[in-house]
């Protein structure tokens, strides 16, 4: 039973895992690695210029997965 909980685990959590890169590859439309404002707010339509400001949390003026991520975690993102 051990190996087949372990299996299940690993195969959802790869599978979220897929499906967080392929939402990120679907928000970076110029493919450079990053995610501008107006990327991020096509994805986020709610998305203020404050809370990217906020989420740039190096102020490079883009934001990288990690940040994107942290965000996302954090409450920050909502697709709504």
């Amino acid at each position: 039973m051990k190996i087949t909980k372990f299996a299940l685990v690993t195969a959802t959590s790869l599978s979220l895992s897929a499906g967080a890169l392929y939402a990120q590859a679907e928000i970076d439309t110029d493919g450079d690695g990053a995610y501008s404002y107006s990327e991020l707010l096509a994805a986020y339509p709610t998305l203020t210029e404050e809370t990217f400001l906020s989420i740039d949390t190096n102020a490079d003026g883009v934001v990288s997965a990690e940040e994107h991520n942290a965000a996302v975690e954090a409450g920050l993102l909502s697709a709504e």
